[in-house]
């Protein structure tokens, strides 16, 4: 029987313990970077979620609903009905929207089945900025608020974020949403972009 007790004390002296270490822990900053990236900073949590098994434009669309500030998109492909009328309700309840975009859009070639991409053009607060001639536009990204960035393989389409095979992250760090917005500006301010004005 003693010893049966004495290895129950010693379980529930490590239990203690543990709930002891648990906050230290937690308050530790990160791991230094090892390898080729080490120079690189390591920016913030990140979250992970894979198409088709799982709705990425479910997750696009709770990000942008969640913005009370401002939006900073960069796109290859902005064509997924969805995701366009979220951008089309958070300008409207007084989010700064800044797009950038590759200049080859689907929504200027089918102008009747892109109807919410037109609406979002004219959507007071909403600033849209085309690339100029040179190569891609290629990225799928945004930040909200400064303090997450969503980033990712998966196109703003309804087959990228829901059958194509794809990756969808969402980092919460301020550091990486600034860093982004940084990189955005500088696309934002190339001498050559455009601004294409859709007709009524």
């Amino acid at each position: 029987m003693k010893r049966h007790g004495d290895r129950m004390g010693s379980r529930q002296m490590r239990r203690i313990g543990l709930l002891v270490l648990l906050p230290v822990l937690s308050t530790m900053p990160w791991p230094q970077a090892t390898g080729p990236f080490s120079r690189e900073p390591m920016l913030g949590a990140v979250r992970l979620f894979y198409a088709p098994d799982q709705d990425l434009s479910r997750v696009d669309i709770d990000l942008v609903d969640s913005a009370k500030r401002e939006i900073d998109l960069a796109a290859y492909v902005l064509t997924d009905k969805t995701f366009t009328e979220a951008l089309i309700r958070a300008a409207k309840r007084g989010v700064r929207v800044r797009l950038y975009l590759h200049p080859e859009q689907p929504g200027f070639r089918r102008q009747a089945a892109q109807g919410p991409f037109w609406a979002l053009m004219h959507t007071p607060g909403v600033s849209v900025r085309f690339k100029g001639d040179g190569e891609l536009m290629h990225l799928k990204s945004y930040q909200v608020d400064r303090r997450q960035l969503r980033s990712g393989s998966a196109n703003f389409s309804f087959t990228g974020m829901r059958r194509q095979d794809n990756d969808l992250l969402v980092i919460d760090s301020v550091d990486a949403a600034g860093h982004f917005v940084s990189f955005f500006n500088a696309l934002w301010a190339r001498p050559d972009n455009e601004t294409i004005q859709a007709s009524r």
